[in-house]
């Protein structure tokens, strides 16, 4: 590594330490040199000048916070002298700044799976759905017996069972919330086959839901209820088979890039992250969008702060309305909690180097690119519009990638500089922001963006844009090798 830190925007007034720093370091910026006064960590800022009391602290060419005291230069930027510059409800104007990064058509295909409805999908999987958490269990039994029948999976790439603790006792939006994201699950084009299955009594009826369905495959989607019949896993396995034998044919075809649908999501954020994975994922984006593709972001909680930014973005003022009624929705739900809007991040990403939510928020936002926005998405809707989406969903990681996947994202791509061995419903590719922990944890990262702080973009971002269409041609993730799949369902509400 050449440099021991970096400035990020000519405007700032820190730098970001690339490595672990020693009181007694010299460093250069520009003409100055700067003498280090207290050990700082590797992802942690360190003062590029005196700042005074109550002076903007300047990152990314925009102010994250500002000093709670006086910081001299060569002093160690963070929680313990910066506070938030953000306070309650901001009033927002439509001022379009679009200033969109276009790659080149490029010719390349995915091998994917062409579904009945027109819709592409990177995987044929079997979901093995329950309507209720009381009911998992049966899950269980359908999926190690029929893995005992067809130790190869049969005609699908992976069984995945959506184990969940909902669907009883749940009122108004609460069981339309788990209704919509099972429902999306069913229909979801990485799908081969789908059984859903209920109890009986609880309250997520399954007719119901199957009426609230619209059109669907009947081939390819099969439905049981426990109480009805007489043995559940014989007559569970049974439409197993059935769906087994539907799928027999299925093949993968050459895609054309339109049809990527990718989500973009971060999680135990360091200090690389804004600099390293979120930029890199913010490329990606571009060149999806660039051949016809779309891409999705989420955790609107970590838009705040950096929220202007996305809606200088809409590609119109009604698209900037719905930007403006989803900030805004997500701060009255905080409040309506009575809980702070602008929460400093959480301990891991404090302990990574992220001191205020501007600072998470202004390195997260960089996944989306530099699209224009095209669409706001509510709970539980799926895509309609190519290009950039934003999704109503909160930064909890299983949440908002269960969220990314309802909403027909064929993959989630999934930055982190702590790690995570999370993966949803789909195919969750880890893209780690350093490389120590990629070399530490190569069981859960799929990908190391920690080599951009000694190789070019360019070169690194085709490296990506390769790896991920294998991905989406059938190689499988970490998360996928380990089986590691999980969904989490909002709630925010009562239990009867």
């Amino acid at each position: 590594m050449k440099n021991k830190t970096i400035q990020l925007n000519p405007r700032d007034n820190v730098l970001v330490a690339l490595q672990d720093l020693e009181p007694g370091d010299v460093l250069t910026s520009g003409a100055r040199a700067i003498t280090v006064n207290e050990a700082i960590k590797r992802g942690h800022k360190i003062a590029l000048e005196d700042i005074e009391e109550n002076a903007d602290i300047i990152k990314y060419g925009s102010p994250i916070g500002h000093a709670t005291k006086k910081i001299e230069q060569g002093s160690w930027v963070h929680t313990h002298n910066v506070s938030t510059n953000l306070s309650g409800k901001v009033e927002y104007e439509y001022k379009p700044e679009l200033h969109p990064r276009i790659f080149p058509k490029d010719s390349r295909t995915f091998k994917g799976y062409l579904r009945k409805n027109g819709k592409a999908g990177i995987r044929n999987d079997l979901y093995i759905i329950p309507t209720v958490g009381c009911i998992n269990m049966i899950g269980d039994l359908l999926v190690d017996q029929f893995k005992a029948n067809h130790p190869d999976n049969g005609a699908f790439d992976e069984i995945i069972l959506f184990k969940h603790p909902y669907g009883c006792s749940q009122l108004g939006d609460d069981l339309q919330n788990t209704r919509k994201i099972l429902m999306d699950a069913a229909a979801h084009p990485n799908a081969g086959g789908v059984l859903i299955f209920g109890l009986g009594c609880e309250n997520n009826q399954l007719d119901e839901m199957k009426a609230q369905m619209g059109e669907f495959d009947e081939k390819r989607v099969k439905f049981m209820i426990c109480q009805d019949v007489e043995d559940e896993v014989e007559t569970g396995l049974q439409l197993l088979e059935e769906l087994n034998e539907a799928a027999k044919e299925d093949k993968r075809i050459d895609l054309p890039l339109s049809e990527l649908k990718i989500g973009l999501k971060c999680g135990g954020s360091d200090g690389f992250s804004g600099i390293t994975g979120n930029p890199l994922l913010g490329r990606f984006s571009d060149f999806v969008i660039s051949q016809g593709g779309s891409t999705v972001l989420t955790e609107v909680p970590e838009m705040f702060g950096a929220e202007k930014m996305l809606m200088a973005r809409a590609k119109d003022e009604i698209v900037f309305n719905k930007i403006v009624k989803l900030i805004n929705q997500f701060k009255d739900y905080f409040a309506s909690y009575g809980q702070p809007i602008y929460e400093n991040p959480s301990p891991g990403n404090k302990a990574g180097g992220i001191t205020t939510l501007e600072d998470k928020s202004l390195g997260c936002t960089q996944k989306a690119g530099t699209s224009a926005v095209v669409d706001v998405l509510e709970y539980g809707e799926k895509l309609k519009e190519k290009g950039l989406s934003l999704l109503q969903a909160p930064g909890n990681d299983l949440v908002s990638s269960t969220a990314l996947a309802a909403a027909d994202c064929q993959m989630v791509l999934f930055t982190t500089g702590r790690g995570t061995p999370f993966g949803t419903f789909v195919p969750t590719v880890k893209v780690s922001t350093n490389t120590e922990l990629y070399e530490k944890k190569k069981q859960w990262i799929d990908f190391n963006a920690g080599r951009l702080l000694d190789e070019e973009m360019d070169e690194v971002v085709e490296q990506f844009i390769s790896f991920i269409l294998e991905v989406a041609s059938g190689k499988k993730t970490k998360n996928e090798i380990r089986h590691l799949h999980e969904i989490a369902i909002f709630k925010n509400g009562v239990t009867e």
